[in-house]
């Protein structure tokens, strides 16, 4: 592997960790704090991408990854109790959506964004982040939370998650984790636009000739 995949891994880990932990965290009814630092993953695998093409960009998904699976096995054995109960800080069917949208989502943004790479600087890295964060987001929460995913861990009570409740507190009722999704989703996409500033620098910073 060559050391100028170095910060990309780095950097793509040090997302992952800091999600992980911050999505312990509310922010308001709808959203954790993780929610803010996880799309910057997309920022840190389009910038591979255009700087040293899809295969680096697959290095550095396969690293955060590895990085997500060993957060996800820590959180299984962390315990936490209330209310009577003692639970896992991370289900399996959190830990099983949070892997399976991460690799999801993250291959099909590398292998957009190198389709679109010959078009405009910013239609690849806008384009390819907006398709890959609605299919993190569609794959998360229905496997971790969905009634239809309940097989996968029968004793696991998501009933919380299931709870039917007006949409964002607002529109028409549906279950809870589907105002959590769009919420979500919500600020994927926000954040998928204010990206465009640090990608085009970042690339242009990393592109520039030495001396």
């Amino acid at each position: 592997m060559k050391n100028s995949f170095l910060p990309g891994i780095l950097a793509m880990a040090a997302i992952v960790v800091a999600s992980n932990i911050l999505v312990q965290f509310l922010l308001g009814d709808w959203l954790t704090w993780g929610a803010l630092t996880y799309p910057f993953a997309f920022l840190v695998t389009d910038v591979m991408n255009r700087v040293y093409g899809p295969a680096a960009a697959r290095r550095v998904v396969w690293a955060g990854f590895a990085v997500g699976v060993s957060c996800s096995l820590i959180g299984t054995q962390i315990l936490l109790h209330g209310d009577g109960y003692t639970y896992p800080a991370v289900t399996l069917r959190v830990a099983l959506g949070s892997g399976v949208a991460f690799l999801s989502a993250q291959m099909l943004d590398v292998a957009l964004f190198d389709r679109l790479r010959a078009g405009a600087w910013w239609k690849a890295p806008l384009a390819s982040t907006l398709v890959g964060s609605s299919l993190d987001t569609v794959l998360f929460f229905s496997i971790a939370f969905s009634a239809s995913f309940a097989f996968i861990e029968p004793g696991n009570d998501t009933s919380w998650a299931t709870e039917a409740l007006p949409l964002l507190g607002l529109g028409p009722v549906a279950p809870l984790w589907v105002s959590l999704a769009i919420a979500d989703w919500m600020v994927k996409l926000a954040l998928s636009l204010i990206a465009l500033a640090p990608f085009r620098a970042i690339v242009r910073k990393l592109t520039q000739p030495i001396g």
